[in-house]
């Protein structure tokens, strides 16, 4: 009797730490039939990652359960929880959605244009200055003809004139930061934050120092780790005005 509970005892801490056991996931990551390079797989329970090749292919270690995350700045937040039939099939194939393109304000100026063209009968024409009275020698020009130099010099003034100065490029924020990189399930979800309390935290972190270094070097892991931390002080913060 002791040697068969032995035995099942064993079996199942076989089994266990077999599960337990990561294992490298085969995939690749299309969208619309084509395959896409660098994008960023995030194991975010195991806190590793890894990028595409150029065949849109990648391999990482995964546990059942372990949430994949997959980012690229072009296409729509992607994130899969990894199954045990994952695993065993090892082609995992992930399709993103390209984001809808921004286009630039284009503003249209009406320029009114001054007539030119032939003088009216009855009108008197002056005619510039000639080489040809002066030398006899043909200098090209057309009697009583249009002074194209003068009539593009007009034009050109007037361009200049309604250029508007360029416009500065405003530099990201940290909020515009994370509505760009962070789904808002994280929130919800991972964070469990009210969309009330949301706009609040975001604030809280801006306040950190921290969130200008990210500023400067953006890394989806490393800002879902300072929102994590930070989230946990926000939260205390609150227990401790409630009380």
């Amino acid at each position: 009797m002791k040697v068969k509970l032995l035995t099942t005892i064993s079996f199942f801490t076989y089994q266990l730490s077999v599960s337990q056991t990561e294992k490298l996931l085969h995939g690749k990551v299309v969208s619309q039939n084509l395959v896409l390079q660098d994008v960023e797989v995030i194991n975010k329970t195991a806190k590793t990652s890894t990028t595409t090749n150029a065949l849109g292919e990648f391999s990482i270690l995964v546990n059942v359960k372990d949430s994949l995350i997959f980012f690229s700045k072009d296409y729509f937040f992607s994130r899969l929880k990894v199954t045990s039939q994952n695993i065993e099939t090892n082609n995992l194939v992930v399709n993103m959605i390209l984001k809808p393109e921004e286009l630039d304000e284009v503003v249209i100026t009406k320029i009114k244009f001054p007539h030119v063209g032939a003088a009216d009968e009855g009108s008197t024409v002056i005619p510039s200055p000639s080489l040809q009275k002066y030398t006899g020698v043909y200098d090209g020009t057309i009697a009583n003809g249009v002074n194209f130099i003068a009539v593009g010099t007009l034009i050109s003034d007037l361009f200049k004139k309604e250029e508007e100065p360029k416009k500065k490029i405003p530099e990201i924020d940290f909020k515009k930061l994370i509505i760009t990189t962070i789904p808002e399930t994280f929130f919800t979800k991972d964070l469990k934050l009210t969309s009330e309390e949301k706009e609040l935290f975001l604030q809280f972190c801006d306040a950190d120092p921290k969130s200008k270094t990210l500023l400067e070097h953006p890394n989806i892991l490393a800002t879902m780790d300072f929102l994590t931390a930070k989230s946990e002080a926000f939260k205390k913060l609150k227990t401790e005005l409630k009380n």
